[in-house]
């Protein structure tokens, strides 16, 4: 089995924050024994073309829990769950790359043929879909802010109107949301860095997806050092990308993500990453 590399904890320059990671493999332990995909054919159930027999093959970026992140040797979480029911579907197993976010705006690692699918906790833009097809929209997500208990900011606004220090992760629709409001925000190339940033201080404040802000508190340490002060419903929602024209593949997602909401799959999935069930996140507007 292959293990992450160490973790980068630091803030990086503005200039090198999107060029510095090094794609690295990873393998996810997955549900079930190969059928039609098996492991001298690259044709999957369904007629889903491979670019590897065996496997299905996931891009992602490394860490991003409650999405995708190691625990305990191996890759886990929401995202990683939903891409199992799309293998076992496929009779395959899942294997994990950790990539650069910015490839997932380009479908570089799609268009050639080191991944599948892309699975990073992406939200669905008209900018990406230049690029890659997104599927179904599969979660909902609004962006928070969090700051220190001891910064005495209380929204937004306050952090805007006290010139605070801003930190985002690099490339995300977190940053260019800040960049609309007036900030000009520190990129982390993580969302470790992001929170290892707020720790020790080069910033006040950090925007970045709720879901990833509920998964830091529940660390008591940080419970007992930051909290949430804005939840900003900005419309967004999470796709999974496939190469643009993969319609094969594509609907196999989809599928999977249709079945697993009508069969409670969707909701116990959630409830183990994210939290409390939102009903609203399983009939997901449109985008």
């Amino acid at each position: 089995m292959y293990t992450v590399p160490g973790r980068r904890s630091h803030a990086l320059p503005r200039a090198l924050a999107a060029t510095t990671v090094t794609a690295s493999l990873v393998l996810v332990a997955a549900c079930t024994s190969s059928g039609s995909g098996g492991s001298g054919s690259k044709t999957a159930a369904g007629g889903v073309e491979l670019v590897k027999a065996g496997q299905l093959t996931t891009c992602t970026h490394l860490p991003y829990p409650p999405f995708q992140s190691e625990i305990n040797g191996t890759v886990q979480g929401f995202d990683v769950s939903m891409i199992d029911l799309v293998a076992k579907d496929l009779g395959v197993k899942q294997k994990i790359l950790d990539t650069p976010f910015e490839n997932f705006k380009t479908g570089a690692f799609l268009n050639s043929g080191e991944c599948d699918l892309a699975a990073a906790g992406m939200t669905i833009t008209a900018e990406r879909k230049k690029n890659v097809d997104f599927s179904d929209p599969y979660f909902d997500a609004t962006q928070a802010l969090l700051v220190a208990r001891s910064s005495g900011i209380t929204s937004l606004a306050d952090a805007k109107a006290k010139k605070a220090r801003l930190g985002a992760q690099a490339q995300t629709t977190g940053e260019d949301y800040a960049k609309k409001q007036g900030f000009d925000p520190v990129s982390f190339e993580s969302s470790d860095a992001v929170l290892n940033g707020l720790r020790t201080g080069q910033v006040k404040a950090v925007i970045i997806d709720y879901p990833v802000v509920q998964g830091w508190l529940k660390t008591k340490a940080n419970a007992d050092a930051f909290k949430l002060v804005d939840n900003i419903n900005t419309g967004e929602q999470y796709g999974f990308t496939v190469k643009k024209g993969n319609t094969k593949l594509l609907a196999a997602i989809n599928k999977a993500i249709k079945d697993a909401k009508a069969d409670g799959t969707y909701r116990k999935l959630y409830e183990k990453w994210i939290g409390p069930y939102n009903q609203s996140a399983a009939s997901p507007s449109a985008s």
